[in-house]
């Protein structure tokens, strides 16, 4: 495992992060406003309590003493209401930022291809927008502006214990040395238990994503316990990991206790000494243990913070790398699509999914507008590879796509997308209501021509019966639903848009027949004067199709219709045919 190095401080990360503050560039003032006052504060309460030890306490001057312990009795409630100011608006400039910043990584995905899905877990992308991204609010809450205040608290105070008496600030920072090394151990220490804990958050988010989607296949194939025990080996990882850093904790906390115990009993020793001597009073040696005590206090949160603010860079280092990866970026043209006028042509088409390895190897047909092109073939030979090049899904390597002469790729993607409607086997449905479903919250689409376009693909009748019928909201991935009543709404769907190029993908495979048979004849009819291209296992529903292409191993082996290819002795077709309906 790779571990990020404090390289991770670089600063053009630096720079971009507080970029991601510039829309809020007045809280993140008003914010480190409020920490440099609250540190000033802070460190002015001890010289007072001097003072007054000093110059009142021997003289009786009670007048005085409280009217002084007034103005510290204020400066402590202002010093308060300071560091809540700061706090509060640390925290909500944090929470602004990663909305907008997760909005952003959001929009990145959607608009990469496919390709990228197919190589990265799902667990780590959620890694990514969420817990990542939930990361870069610390740096602002309780990192660099916290940092800074700290370090101007520590600065405020060396200088008024170096004006008040120089050999006991020589004696308090003697421990000093002491106190820079376990720091130092410590930051060091938990900043590999961090990342560690990251990384196995991410390991834990893919695993469980994985394993809930997939639930059904471990309780089919009865992997409980097996699938149960891997579980357990990643959670006792990320257990270990944070054990781990709760020790560092455990450990450097009380050392500094201890250290800042040695300081304060060294400042009583001498402090005792100079003043027998005549060479310091009694308000210095109370001033000078408050100081200790509030020097080491921001020393010992600074050793912290630094994780903190170290973890939010490396976060934001692997979003800032996600963001800017544009390999995957879906490319566009410059042409909008309005409407297939002639033809859809592929010239000489290859395609691989990786590398060399070639999935569709010189493939050539045309298909004119308003007819119907059926693609068949075995599991593997292509066809739905066909319909993820025609919508920009992916990119081919060899030949040509032209659409009414118009090389494909000089469309616009988002345009051209708008007439293709694709209807798959694996229907997926959002969390939500039936209607949402549908139309997508395309605000065009009105309920009526939901209703209607239901209505014609035999879907009203189970939707109407449901307890809040198009308001009837389904479970992730439309669980609740039937596979054939799934089915349909993605019919609904793909034709309530009314488009140019109607795809089904297998569309019918997983409907029972007499589900099937409530769509076939609102099929054929929408298919009337439409351009579509179909993809199926069942022969008996692309027998009128226009032309036949048979497909085997990314190649084109006959093409066709029904009949004619029937006429072909010992055919691809042929035997596909006699194989379905057991005719010899």
């Amino acid at each position: 495992m790779q571990k990020s190095k404090p390289s991770a401080f670089e600063s053009n990360i630096l720079k971009r992060l507080f970029k991601l503050s510039g829309p809020h560039a007045k809280l993140f003032w008003f914010t480190f406003l409020f920490t440099i006052l609250f540190a000033l504060l802070s460190t002015i309460r001890p010289y007072i309590i001097q003072y007054i030890i000093d110059n009142f306490i021997p003289k009786g001057d009670f007048k005085n003493i409280y009217l002084y312990s007034a103005i510290v009795f204020g400066m402590l409630i202002l010093s308060t209401v300071f560091q809540l100011l700061s706090s509060y608006l640390g925290a909500l400039l944090g929470q602004l930022i990663i909305k907008d910043l997760r909005a952003k990584v959001f929009s990145h995905l959607s608009k990469l291809r496919l390709k990228f899905f197919d190589n990265t877990p799902v667990g780590t992308l959620v890694t990514r927008c969420i817990s990542d991204i939930e990361t870069i609010t610390e740096v602002f809450s309780e990192g660099f502006i916290s940092i800074m205040g700290d370090l101007l608290q520590i600065i405020f105070i060396l200088g008024l214990m170096f004006f008040a008496s120089w050999k006991l600030t020589l004696v308090s920072l003697s421990v000093l040395p002491f106190l820079l090394v376990a720091a130092y151990w410590f930051k060091e220490s938990v900043r590999v238990s961090f990342e560690e804990v990251r990384n196995k958050v991410s390991e834990l988010n893919t695993f469980v994503q994985e394993h809930l989607i997939g639930m059904q296949i471990v309780q089919i194939f009865n992997k409980q316990d097996e699938e149960l025990e891997k579980f357990k080996a990643i959670n006792k990882d990320h257990r270990d990991a944070n054990i781990r850093g709760v020790f560092y904790y455990s450990v450097f906390f009380p050392i500094v206790e201890i250290i800042s115990s040695i300081a304060i009993g060294l400042v009583v020793w001498y402090g005792a000494k100079e003043t027998i001597n005549g060479q310091a009073s009694a308000g210095v040696i109370v001033a000078f243990i408050m100081y200790i005590s509030m020097i080491f206090r921001p020393i010992r949160q600074i050793a912290d913070k630094f994780n903190t603010l170290q973890m939010g860079m490396v976060a934001s280092k692997r979003i800032f790398a996600l963001v800017d990866d544009e390999t995957y970026i879906e490319p566009t043209g410059n042409i909008p699509f309005e409407t297939l006028k002639s033809e859809v042509e592929f010239k000489n088409v290859g395609f691989a999914y990786i590398d060399e390895d070639y999935v569709l190897k010189d493939i050539s047909f045309n298909l004119t507008k308003g007819k119907n092109m059926a693609l068949v073939g075995a599991t593997g030979a292509g066809k739905s590879s066909i319909i993820n090049l025609l919508s920009r899904f992916y990119d081919y390597q060899k030949g040509q796509i032209l659409i009414d002469g118009v090389e494909l790729k000089q469309y616009q993607t988002d345009t051209l997308r708008k007439h293709i409607a694709v209807v798959l086997q694996d229907v997926f449905l959002f969390s939500g209501s039936i209607y949402d479903n549908i139309t997508l919250y395309n605000k065009e689409i009105t309920m009526e021509q939901v209703i209607a376009t239901s209505k014609l693909l035999g879907a009203h009748e189970f939707i109407s019966r449901l307890p809040n019928g198009y308001n009837q909201l389904v479970q992730e991935r439309g669980l609740t639903l039937s596979m054939g009543q799934r089915q349909l709404i993605s019919f609904v769907r793909a034709m309530v848009v009314n488009p140019t190029v109607l795809v089904l993908d297998e569309a019918t495979s997983s409907i029972d027949q007499e589900t099937e048979d409530i769509i076939q004849y609102a099929i054929a009819k929408m298919m009337e004067g439409r351009t579509s291209i179909v993809i199926a296992h069942r022969l008996s529903t692309i027998q009128k199709a226009n032309e036949i292409l048979v497909l085997d191993k990314g190649e084109i082996k006959e093409r066709g219709t029904h009949e004619s290819l029937l006429q072909i002795k010992d055919g691809f077709y042929t035997s596909l045919y006699e194989t379905q309906f057991n005719k010899k």
